[in-house]
């Protein structure tokens, strides 16, 4: 063996799932490996792009992105990536970038596949590694939503019903009735073909919108007509992820496989009568209505999706992006709708979310915050009047379905928070360059902030301004941070409750003001301190932690009180949508438990040391 393969060698065993393999088989692997070379920055995989290799990182870091752009991983040496791309018809379920120079090792997919077949210690690594952190979220949940823990082998209720690439559309149709279902599974059946069993699928809409009104001939060969790019989840992932592709492609029919086998299909009703109040269904039925009206309905069920995560014992991240995303959707339907009866804008723009909304921190107690992007050709002369129109028809149709207007007027209507591309650009710049307190109290919203519809890029555009930016500026993170000691949390000298005397509240506790809104600006100031790109409080406490800019434990410590607050407020919400009152974010001590009563004290006494800590650090002489 070469000197680089025995190099190779020693590398890979060092690593799961390599370690659990016997020496000849690894000497195997380590002569079939290539090398690549990828410099910082590189996109090495694109979303949708075809992968025929698994990837073994050698040294360096790579960042692993969601569809919509969202970290979901950083891996560094020994880390594999690319592997469920392999498992899903060869195509890159997220994109994988050089954090930094990266050398890997590939795996070719030939290799990859016999390692999948032969070794079930190998096949369970590369099925379940990808989804480790979700499991360890959920499980963290006694008793949770099934439709987060449910895997889709659940719902298959029968083997699949198949044919060959062969046969007609005649002989599919036929033993579709025969077999009373209303989708088949078409086999390729050539040896050269033994990686990808499933050719394509046919479905009842397939029969009708392809052969019958073309009027095609019965005889026609079904692989003119089936449906191809075939989308396939594997047996071991969750419920919700093939609800979420389903929604996503308008599909009706999903097949499930097992290690690349087909071992049934479910349909869209199969999941529908699994979970007929989650989020998933609330979302659905958003991008179903055809008026502002019909969305307007659907508030009580968001209600209801709520209570039931609260009593299911979901937590606090969960619940929140649960009811972010049911908030993005009646934006975006509102948005399509209005689009509909204005027409196509006369200018591309970027609808935004704003505050709790773009951090995916959202309760059933909210406001509207949004604003928007416009391309840098808008005229107001010429195009002001659409835009209005448009930002008028989501602001009054979200207010419709829940969501009060914002009493400082952030809003798309105001057309102080309409700017193209470059006034935004300059807007942020100004607000960190030539910061002052007064300002930032009145714009700290807009650091949050997400894209919902149109060319959402420029809102990653704009976050990626502000992280530059921002870390770079010891006055405006001071200016922020000061901001941010403005809400204090309840606690008097001896530790006792401190009460609202606001009228209607008197002799409350407010959560939100004096504890989840105070941690969320705290943690705020550090993200934008360690460049963080993250929306969420939580992954940018993941960010500022691994930065190590805060005193040993008291990240862990600021992840307790955010979650233990939040969820107190979170239950005692849902606690008067059961009891037919208007929940809000006030609590009387009395009814608090003693449980409560105790560790509200220990976060908000955690709160206050952050508070401390964020007043030394930040300075405004500080470098």
């Amino acid at each position: 063996m070469e000197a680089e393969q025995l190099e190779i060698l020693g590398f890979i065993r060092r690593f799961p799932p390599f370690d659990m393999l016997e020496e000849h088989t690894l000497e195997h692997i380590a002569g079939q490996i290539e090398i690549a070379y990828y410099r910082a920055g590189t996109v090495i995989l694109n979303y949708g792009d075809r992968v025929h290799d698994l990837f073994l990182i050698r040294s360096g870091a790579v960042e692993m992105h969601r569809r919509s752009g969202e970290l979901h991983n950083r891996l560094s040496e020994g880390s594999l990536f690319g592997q469920m791309g392999l498992l899903m018809n060869n195509r890159v379920r997220m994109s994988a970038t050089a954090l930094e120079d990266t050398l890997a090792y590939c795996l070719p997919e030939a290799l990859f596949n016999e390692l999948y077949e032969e070794f079930e210690s190998f096949a369970d690594f590369v099925e379940v590694e990808d989804r480790t952190r979700l499991r360890q979220a959920v499980s963290r949940q006694e008793g949770g939503d099934e439709l987060l823990t449910s895997t889709v082998r659940e719902l298959i209720s029968r083997e699949p019903v198949t044919i060959p690439l062969s046969a007609t559309v005649f002989e599919a149709a036929k033993k579709m009735t025969e077999e009373g279902v209303s989708s088949i599974l078409v086999l390729n059946s050539s040896p050269e073909s033994e990686d990808e069993p499933v050719a394509g699928i046919l479905t009842d809409r397939d029969l009708r919108t392809r052969v019958l009104a073309e009027g095609l001939s019965v005889e026609t060969r079904i692989e003119e007509v089936m449906s191809l790019d075939l989308l396939a989840l594997e047996s071991g992932q969750f419920v919700f992820e093939a609800m979420l592709i389903m929604l996503r492609y308008n599909l009706h029919h999903l097949p499930i496989l097992h290690k690349g086998k087909p071992i049934g299909v479910i349909a869209l009703s199969d999941v529908m009568r699994h979970e007929s109040r989650s989020s998933l269904f609330v979302v659905r039925h958003i991008f179903r209505a055809q008026n502002a009206d019909e969305l307007a309905a659907i508030a009580d069920d968001v209600k209801a999706c709520f209570v039931r995560m609260v009593n299911e014992d979901a937590n606090s991240q969960m619940i929140g992006t649960a009811m972010a995303g049911i908030g993005r959707s009646f934006k975006q339907r509102l948005l399509e709708l209005a689009e509909a009866e204005l027409g196509p804008p006369p200018v591309p723009y970027c609808f935004l979310a704003l505050g709790s909304m773009a951090r995916d921190e959202q309760l059933i107690v909210t406001d509207q915050d949004n604003a928007i992007i416009l391309d840098n050709r808008y005229d107001a002369a010429l195009h002001g009047p659409y835009f209005a129109a448009l930002a008028k028809r989501v602001c009054d149709g979200l207010a419709a379905c829940g969501y009060s207007y914002c009493t400082g007027g952030i809003m798309a209507t105001n057309v102080e928070w309409q700017k193209t591309r470059r006034q935004w650009e300059q807007c942020f710049s100004d607000w960190i360059d030539n910061p002052s307190p007064q300002t930032l109290l009145n714009s700290s919203i807009f650091f949050d902030l997400d894209g919902v519809y149109g060319k959402i890029e420029w809102a990653d555009q704009l976050n990626s301004l502000i992280s530059r930016r921002a870390k770079r500026s010891p006055r405006f993170l001071a200016s922020m941070a000061r901001n941010a000691l403005g809400r204090t949390p309840p606690l008097g000298f001896f530790k006792e409750f401190v009460m609202e005397q606001d009228g209607k509240h008197n002799n409350s506790i407010n959560l939100k003001r004096r504890g989840t809104a105070p941690l969320a600006d705290l943690i705020r100031v550090h993200a934008l301190a360690v460049g963080s790109k993250a929306h969420n409080s939580f992954d940018r406490l993941n960010d500022v932690i691994e930065s190590n800019i805060l005193p040993k434990g008291r990240g862990p410590d600021l992840r307790d009180a955010m979650e233990f607050i939040a969820t107190v407020r979170i239950r005692h919400q849902a606690l008067d949508v059961e009891a037919g009152s208007d929940p809000d974010n006030n609590i009387e001590p009395e009814n608090l438990s003693d449980f409560e009563r105790r560790n509200l004290k220990d976060a908000f006494q955690i709160l206050s040391h952050a508070q401390k800590f964020l007043k030394f650090r930040y300075q405004p002489n500080r470098s």
